[in-house]
């Protein structure tokens, strides 16, 4: 099959692919919950790699920057599940429930879930939907998004605090978060809302800070970075561009090529 093997029927997304394939999406707008079939997903925040394996269950949380590398087994493929668990779904719940939040979740954004019966069982039951033509409708989606919640709160009651943190991203130090976070390729309006501002107001306290606009900042600082992993660590520009936040090479090497004088193949 192609490496274009990804399904999405509502709030549910089956992924296979059979070669080493990047993942298009780097702003989590969700909390997921996701099962790896075969191989692994690599994910790459500003803490580090973290790799959930074949038969592992994890848990990423809503607003985050991530990276994602879909690796398929030797001679296999890359099979995983995963579920969206939108929010206003999850406020309805706990309403239902009287699990009202306590305030902010403070815990890891990404969970590894232990081994359980339970959950190996919902997402075996999730299968069939993707080897079928019918699309399940809303209120299956939705029967099938209380379950995974369920099966979540009865393996960890904890879970709820990461589940029921209603809480949107408070104002944080603009300056320190873009140093961090410049090589994620997400428009300007997701990089407002992770540090707590409105565009307007994220352009303002930008400009204040770097004495220019965000776009220039941040394609200049993308190019530095790629100037050093290409000179210093001899890597190529084809290994580069992606993993300093452009999306194509040869927009990088254009831009490159106009900054430093000198095409990236020739550092």
């Amino acid at each position: 099959m192609n490496n274009e093997g990804h399904i999405q029927l509502n709030n549910l997304l089956y992924s296979c692919v059979d070669q080493k394939q990047r993942g298009h999406e780097q702003f989590v707008y969700e909390h997921a919950l996701g099962y790896i079939i075969s191989g692994e997903t690599q994910l790459f925040t500003n803490n580090g790699l973290k790799v959930f394996g074949a038969g592992t269950f994890g848990l990423i949380r809503r607003n985050q920057l991530i990276k994602s590398v879909k690796m398929p087994p030797p001679g296999g493929e890359f099979k995983s599940v995963n579920i969206f668990l939108p929010q206003d779904f999850l406020r309805k719940y706990s309403v239902e429930h009287d699990m009202l939040s306590v305030g902010a979740y403070t815990g890891d954004p990404m969970v590894l879930l232990p081994p359980d019966p339970f959950i190996k069982g919902y997402f075996d039951s999730l299968l069939p939907y993707f080897s079928s033509a019918a699309q399940p409708k809303n209120t299956l989606a939705e029967l099938k998004t209380r379950e995974a919640v369920d099966l979540l709160l009865r393996l960890d009651p904890g879970l709820a605090a990461f589940l029921f943190d209603f809480t949107e991203p408070y104002k944080i130090d603009l300056e320190a978060y873009m140093n961090q976070h410049y090589m994620f390729n997400v428009p300007t309006i997701q990089f407002a809302k992770l540090t707590g501002r409105s565009l307007a107001g994220f352009k303002r306290d930008f400009e204040k800070i770097f004495q220019t606009s965000p776009g220039q900042w941040l394609q200049q600082k993308r190019l530095s970075e790629a100037y050093y992993q290409i000179r210093e660590k001899g890597r190529k520009p084809s290994e580069v561009y992606l993993d300093v936040g452009f999306e194509n090479l040869s927009h990088f090497s254009y831009s490159f090529k106009k900054t430093f004088g000198v095409a990236p193949s020739m550092v």
